[in-house]
């Protein structure tokens, strides 16, 4: 592939989201709390490994533990009872009144169940919770191939679309 089509999507309302309701009650969404960059490092590899994420492999422990402990990054998981599913960030962006969807995914055992659905309406939801105008994301052609329909079902509208050189990204 030498082209990746990378598309920027946003929601400027909680009133726009088209929640989807968990399938099953023994999964829940939960904050990391207190934070645990390990969690945060397990879930870029083993989900990353699979769309092509890889700026962060080059991070030593303390560039994960900084980060994770920055006071605007905000690490959420799905758990499948005790079991870890999927998880995401957010950035809180407080200056431009926004939340990022920074990184989202499942674990390989865990698509196909849909729960994608449920868990983004809930990354939408909580980031609406720090009062900001929008929710933004962006998602590519390596990423999951349902990942576009999934934010777009959600609610979310493409704001901007970009082709870029697989050598770049």
């Amino acid at each position: 592939m030498d082209k990746i089509v990378r598309n920027y999507l946003e929601i400027k309302s909680l009133d726009e989201l088209q929640y989807q309701e968990r399938q099953n009650t023994k999964y829940i969404v939960k904050e990391v709390l207190p934070d645990n960059f390990q969690l945060n490092k397990f879930f870029y590899k083993q989900i990353g490994k699979n769309y092509n994420w890889n700026d962060r492999l080059v991070w030593d422990d303390k560039k994960w533990a900084d980060y994770v402990s920055n006071s605007n990054v905000f690490t959420f998981i799905l758990k499948d009872n005790e079991d870890i599913a999927g998880f995401f960030e957010l950035i809180y962006h407080r200056e431009e009144s926004e939340v990022e969807i920074a990184y989202f995914g499942l674990l390989k055992e865990y698509m196909d169940k849909k729960l994608g659905g449920y868990m983004l309406s809930e990354a939408i939801k909580i980031s609406f919770s720090y009062k900001v105008n929008r929710v933004w994301v962006h998602t590519c052609s390596l990423d999951h191939k349902h990942a576009l329909k999934n934010y777009i079902s959600r609610g979310m509208k493409i704001y901007n679309t970009e082709t870029i050189s697989a050598k770049s990204a």
